[in-house]
């Protein structure tokens, strides 16, 4: 059953939690668009949301960008600028500061969600549960940082950028790169694809409706006629 677990877990799981993610939104967005929304608590309590949710959602999105631009960039394209080791120190620093900050933001939330009566009583199992995740999300995260300084010639690095590529390209046999990797590393991986899988069934779905609006940067004038 060991044998067989590894596998399943970073070469069949990540495609499943993919699929979910992207079915799971298509349908909740077409039968239920009045539930495509972030369910905000301004209007309960203002509180420390504003510094707590800029904090967060700037910090997350530095994070997010990094992991794309780190991890997806074609090794020909980086490696004439940046030896391994210079892109892990890179990944290190930025990660580092903006999961830092990221998480001071979502801790701020999570505190305010749960001390707070009146937003504790209208928050949803489901709202609790996610931003629990992400907190768990960013502290491995940050703990993989720390793990980094022990592995400072860039070797670890490539091997999990050659693991998310692998993914995205449907590479066969993806899940041995993770052979011998630290459990922290593992965790984070598998947390991460798990965010993905129940984020259709949460608040995060308006993350897409945020990835849309980047259209108005492109589409057309509006033209306003007078009779």
């Amino acid at each position: 059953m060991k044998g067989y677990l590894h596998p399943f877990l970073f070469g069949i799981y990540p495609y499943i939690c993919l699929a979910v993610l992207l079915i799971g939104s298509l349908i909740r967005f077409d039968r239920e668009q009045y539930s495509w929304k972030s369910d905000s608590s301004q209007l309960l309590r203002r509180g420390s949301l504003k510094l707590g949710s800029n904090l967060f959602h700037y910090g997350v999105l530095v994070v997010v960008l990094g992991h794309f631009a780190g991890f997806l960039a074609p090794h020909w394209l980086v490696s004439p600028f940046l030896s391994a080791s210079a892109h892990q120190s890179i990944a290190m620093v930025g990660g580092g500061a903006a999961g830092t900050v990221s998480i001071v933001g979502l801790t701020m939330l999570i505190a305010r969600r749960l001390r707070d009566p009146r937003i504790r009583r209208n928050s949803r199992t489901s709202d609790i549960v996610i931003v629990l995740m992400l907190w768990v999300q960013l502290a491995l995260g940050l703990g993989t940082v720390l793990l980094s300084l022990r592995h400072m010639d860039g070797l670890l690095f490539e091997q999990l950028t050659d693991y998310v590529k692998g993914i995205v390209t449907f590479r066969p046999g993806v899940a041995s790169l993770l052979t011998g990797v630290p459990l922290t590393y593992r965790l984070h991986i598998l947390l991460g694809f798990t965010i993905f899988l129940v984020s259709p069934f949460t608040r995060m779905v308006h993350i897409w409706s945020g990835i849309a609006s980047l259209a108005y940067l492109v589409r057309p004038y509006q033209l306003v006629r007078k009779r």
